[in-house]
């Protein structure tokens, strides 16, 4: 990946600048900059063209796919990836169209699309094939892990309580099993408490606390993207199950969208 210029796009704290991170830990070349077509596409005129770009799919100014029309007329297109925070079936056939190279519906595993653009840098091979590649090359659970500690992240809980380990686990048993958020108190809890070898309401406890300190100290924005304007301006929080329930079945469409193997 070392002579590889990377130029990113994103809106959610700390996400881009920690993507932008990994990529040169790997030895390429990597800025993020608002996801704002307008900003996106002055960056390049300034710059150059960058071998790879991340955009998002809806963004001010310019979306993807007007940033693309404008991009081929500087140049020729380096690998754009592009993301959406839901499956948009038209917008994914107009931005392949036009030339992007991949397009991503989140969350997903960051890890892998590192991956695959670094392998890409290495052999010079196509960037768009290591991507399809990539998605399918792990396991569903390791990825269903990956892709629950992302969300976790940006909704601001931080890593070093005890609730994150367990809201996380949490999440990833209801996903895979509808029955859990149904059963909060008598199958849920205690299966988190068995797992990590403590008390089902100790379990409770330490989850509330967790979406205690998001709803106080989280992103307004990145809440408001997985739970709405009412519940967080009419109702206050989410309760644990709530939390749990908004979150898991968010991820189980998205999975089931994307071919993994979920439980209905």
């Amino acid at each position: 990946m070392n002579s590889l210029k990377i130029l990113i796009g994103n809106d959610i704290p700390d996400q881009g600048i920690s993507w932008a991170n990994t990529f040169k830990s790997a030895g390429a070349f990597a800025v993020t900059r608002k996801a704002n077509g307008m900003i996106l596409l002055q960056y390049v005129r300034e710059y150059s063209m960058p071998d790879v770009m991340i955009i998002e799919a809806k963004m001010p100014g310019l979306d993807a796919a007007g940033l693309i029309r404008e991009l081929k007329k500087i140049g020729e297109l380096p690998v754009i990836i592009v993301t959406a925070d839901q499956e948009m079936p038209s917008v994914k056939e107009e931005v392949i169209y036009l030339g992007a190279g991949g397009f991503l519906v989140k969350p997903f595993d960051v890890s892998k699309l590192i991956k695959a653009i670094s392998e890409a840098g290495e052999h010079n091979s196509s960037v768009n094939i290591n991507i399809e590649d990539a998605f399918k090359e792990t396991s569903d659970q390791q990825d269903l892990e990956c892709i629950v500690t992302d969300i976790i992240h940006q909704i601001g809980i931080p890593a070093h309580i005890k609730g994150y380990h367990f809201l996380r686990y949490a999440i990833m048993l209801s996903v895979e099993n509808t029955e859990m958020i149904n059963c909060i108190t008598k199958l849920l809890y205690p299966s988190v408490a068995a797992k990590f070898k403590t008390t089902p309401s100790r379990v409770e406890r330490a989850i509330r606390h967790a979406i205690e300190l998001a709803w106080d100290r989280g992103d307004v924005d990145v809440l408001n993207s997985y739970f709405g304007y009412t519940i967080r301006n009419s109702k206050g929080k989410p309760t644990n199950s709530e939390f749990i329930a908004l979150i898991s079945d968010k991820l189980r469409l998205q999975m089931k969208n994307a071919g993994y193997m979920v439980r209905l």
